[in-house]
């Protein structure tokens, strides 16, 4: 026969599989489709329509009426679509990385306010600085004791009016913070035809160039852990921003000044 004896034995007494798929059974207590049916009219009739599957089984048990579980209630509106949040939820929009690319000095800036220690544990001074991302150079900043849009906007205004900024060449970056997003700065940009962006809401590092400037200042071997006075801040600043923007070899441009 040109096999085998155990091929030809195991052909012969061959017999069905021991492990056999088992169908699903249908439950005894399970609905039928016009019970189902049943249970959908009366979620989606009027005085029904707008309470929840928990409220239509408790009022439905007062009445002495028993269609089926909640649990079987919920069921049958998710297969039948029934089934969503109350309420609209807020959809936030995405937020695109902002892209912050520039080919020559005063074609965008970046902007941001920082903290510095006052004399005491509980006092502090607001930095102002505007940064030149294209030349790193510092072209505007300031010092006050709080923060406040209406410093903000003056000293944009002016930093804007020294470098001659004309309508549709700035663009000014900047997070989100209050004084970045307040109606005075809006209005003033507006008006200066200055293109404002922000970084995405909860990203620390979409505003890297200005954050890498307050790190270098407070890394500065000469910064001071407070500061006596608002005078001995702006005189540290003056000193400070001079050595920055014409003697720091800066790595983000080569290794060049910002002011070369």
């Amino acid at each position: 026969m040109g096999v085998s004896r155990a091929t030809y034995y195991r052909a012969k007494w061959s017999r069905a599989a021991l492990h056999t798929v088992r169908q699903p059974r249908r439950s005894p207590l399970a609905l039928g489709t016009a019970e189902r049916q049943q249970v959908l009219d009366v979620l989606h009739a009027p005085e029904y329509v707008d309470s929840a599957p928990h409220t239509v089984y408790a009022r439905l048990l007062d009445e002495g009426i028993y269609l089926a579980s909640v649990s079987t209630f919920y069921r049958l509106l998710r297969k039948a679509g029934g089934t969503r949040a109350r309420r609209d939820e807020l959809v936030h929009p995405a937020y695109a990385r902002p892209e912050l690319l520039a080919t020559k000095p005063c074609e965008v800036w970046s902007w941001d306010i920082t903290k510095i220690k006052g004399p005491a544990k509980s006092a502090h001074f607001h930095l102002y600085v505007i940064l030149d991302i294209f030349s790193r150079c510092v072209v505007g900043w300031m010092i006050a004791g709080w923060e406040s849009a209406e410093l903000a906007e003056a000293l944009i205004a002016d930093t804007c009016g020294r470098h001659a900024i004309t309508p549709g060449q700035l663009t000014l970056h900047a997070d989100r913070g209050a004084s970045m997003r307040s109606k005075p700065v809006a209005d003033l940009l507006a008006d200066l035809g200055v293109i404002k962006s922000h970084s995405r809401p909860y990203v620390s590092d979409d505003n890297p160039y200005s954050e890498s400037q307050f790190k270098t200042m407070k890394y500065r071997p000469s910064f001071p852990a407070r500061f006596q006075s608002i005078e001995e801040a702006r005189s540290f600043c003056q000193t400070f921003f001079a050595w920055y923007n014409n003697e720091h070899r800066h790595s983000g441009i080569g290794y060049v000044t910002p002011a070369a």
